[in-house]
């Protein structure tokens, strides 16, 4: 069955009449409906920069009505049962599934990443859901005597609003919609305007799932932000991005005491111990350095390398990350895929331009192409700078793109100190063959998430946020659905 022109927008499956979905066209999803907009945008194809389809860009009309219909749907979907919440979410993946060479080719199209690393997006995101789907709100009982019995428990909080970053977009889109559908509320999702393509998709998909009104999707241009995050009919915000936009966020939010939540920035240090198999860990900690381009969060930011293997630590990473290939997703065997938008692209250049500013010393790469080229896509040689100062603004920035300074340690309480020296805390590691060492050390680092002998591990079971400016409150596990949640203390006289 194929979608159908309607006076509101466009029909499509819903309630046990699925239509088979198509890849060409875009809309927004309200109460039920494929709509369209006065106004329309298209982005970018980052590998070649050729433009993708139109998508919608919403106005405060599309926001009101799209409130609007989850706070409707909400009275209801709070009320089913929780096994039909969790069913519904095992259906939502399943669909996904089913529908992962699409999506996965669309999102390469969308942003740049090679094919295989989509496909493993996808994984995980029907990998999160279906966990989601198997996790229950707590209700402990605090106290229960002759008198009278008190449990605290969790209800929903209403309307969520997930905003949703380009670097991931269908598995953080995933790790927000699971989390909030499963504890009965409702959400609305803006997707980035780098990456509308896959998230507008996912919410046609969750038509053929879910009633009216319980997951809805809305597109639109740098003004549709803040037009969600004051809405005053809007419960929670989950914002994954920047630490410069999530105090945006917060500060909107602020207005109408929306709970939120904030995923942001990183630095992460990785600490390289003089014991490790480097031979055995080059190729781990390349891939936890580069992959999709740098342009995730929790990747290695600064790798600090003891000094009594510091050469030949480097030496072996600039040989593995020489057989990295880069170039468009779509091509086999290319691990680097472009930077996926001009204004990040733009932000790396001009990181790249210190180099020869500040007299850095680039170990394998070091420029950025000819202006011509990137006109033909936004790619960069992965380049390892080595051993820059502590203050320069490679260490103390987070790039976004694949450019990484390695940096010489010799003092252990010295080497936590610099790791420590940042307003971000999302992630951190320390690498060892002696476990007990690098347990010690990873306890005083001060990060969300720390690791020993790896990096960017995560889980849809375990909690996931930042310390300092890297965001407040946690995602994922059952700390994550407590978010979506208020407290309860009821107490219950028994006589």
């Amino acid at each position: 069955m194929a979608p159908s022109a309607t006076s509101n927008g466009v029909s499509n499956g819903i309630n046990g009449h699925t239509a088979k979905l198509e890849f060409e066209t875009f809309h927004n999803v309200i109460n039920g409906e494929l709509t369209k907009t006065a106004k329309t945008r298209h982005n970018i194809n980052p590998a070649t920069t050729k433009p993708n389809a139109e998508v919608p860009v919403s106005s405060q009309e599309d926001v009101d009505r799209a409130a609007s219909a989850a706070r409707t749907a909400f009275k209801t979907w709070s009320k089913k049962p929780l096994e039909e919440r969790q069913a519904s979410l095992v259906k939502f993946a399943d669909a996904i599934e089913s529908y992962k060479d699409e999506f996965g080719h669309l999102l390469t199209k969308e942003q740049g990443k090679p094919l295989f690393q989509s496909f493993q997006e996808i994984d995980m995101a029907t990998g999160w859901l279906r966990a989601f789907s198997q996790m229950k709100m707590p209700e402990d009982v605090i106290e229960d005597t002759e008198e009278r019995k008190v449990i605290n428990r969790y209800t929903p909080l209403g309307v969520a609003c997930a905003i949703v970053p380009w670097n991931y977009p269908i598995l953080l889109a995933s790790g927000k919609i699971g989390p909030a559908v499963v504890t009965g509320n409702t959400i609305i999702v803006k997707p980035s305007p780098y990456t509308p393509y896959c998230n507008l998709k996912l919410a046609e998909l969750a038509m053929q799932i879910f009633p009216p009104g319980v997951v809805q999707a809305l597109s639109g241009d740098e003004e549709l932000g803040p037009l969600l995050t004051a809405h005053p009919d809007i419960d929670k915000i989950s914002f994954t991005g920047s630490t410069v936009t999530g105090k945006k966020v917060m500060a909107s939010a602020a207005s109408t005491l929306k709970r939120i939540t904030l995923e942001l920035g990183g630095n992460d240090p990785a600490i390289i111990c003089d014991d490790v198999d480097i031979e055995k860990i080059i190729p781990k900690v390349a891939m936890l350095s580069f992959y999709c381009s740098s342009q995730i969060c929790m990747m290695i930011k600064r790798l600090y390398v003891h000094t009594n293997i510091y050469d030949k630590f480097l030496s072996a990473l600039v040989e593995h990350t020489k057989t990295l290939k880069v170039g468009n997703g779509m091509e086999d065997g290319v691990f680097f895929g472009p930077v996926q938008n001009s204004m990040q692209y733009e932000k790396v250049r001009d990181m790249f331009s210190q180099i020869s500013a500040q007299g850095w010393k680039p170990a394998v790469g070091g420029s950025m192409p000819d202006p011509l080229e990137s006109a033909k896509g936004y790619f960069i040689q992965p380049t390892i700078i080595d051993d820059p100062p502590e203050d320069s603004r490679i260490v103390q920035e987070e790039p976004f793109g694949p450019i990484l300074p390695a940096i010489r340690w010799t003092d252990e309480e010295d080497v936590i100190a610099r790791a420590n020296d940042t307003k971000m805390g999302l992630g951190a590691s320390v690498w060892s063959g002696d476990v007990e060492r690098a347990t010690r050390m990873a306890k005083q680092l001060e990060a969300g998430s720390v690791w020993v002998n790896s990096h960017f591990d995560v889980n849809p079971g375990i909690p996931f946020g930042g310390h300092k400016w890297s965001g407040i409150g946690t995602e994922w596990g059952v700390n994550g659905l407590k978010s979506y949640c208020n407290s309860q203390s009821l107490w219950v006289y028994k006589s």
